[in-house]
């Protein structure tokens, strides 16, 4: 296969996110954080709903990087929070190649990969290394 500059990765859709699904990840994580699980406390520190861990958004958008290329080939993964993610948020996650070169007696792809709301608000904007084939 030829990998090259512009080519894109099968996008990846998760959501919409449930409070069930904050529930789980916190017993899953250990990230007990109020502000993910409890509306109530949510509400008192200003905010209108509580909202998704950034790391299980995080963990989500490495999938891009990783169904494409396998998690043995993952050189380097890394994102900016841009915006919060909501409960009930819809996202698509999606990558594409920016960059093909050598490091390390290895071929390498640098890909970007950005996660998006349904509303077009980006939450996650990054970069992922992976080795290629």
């Amino acid at each position: 296969m030829k990998y090259r500059a512009g080519t894109t990765l099968p996008e990846l859709t998760f959501g919409p996110v449930s409070r069930t699904t904050l529930a789980l990840y916190a017993g899953a994580s250990g990230d007990h954080n109020p502000v993910h699980i409890d509306i109530d406390f949510a509400k008192k520190a200003g905010l209108p709903d509580v909202f998704v861990q950034g790391m299980l958004s995080f963990g989500v958008l490495s999938r891009v990087a990783t169904q494409w290329a396998g998690v043995d080939r993952l050189r380097g993964f890394g994102v900016r929070f841009a915006s919060i993610t909501q409960v009930h948020d819809a996202i698509s996650c999606k990558g594409t190649i920016t960059e093909v070169y050598e490091e390390a007696g290895e071929r390498r792809a640098r890909v970007e990969v950005v996660a998006t709301a349904q509303d077009g608000r980006q939450t996650l904007r990054g970069e992922a290394v992976v080795a290629l084939p």
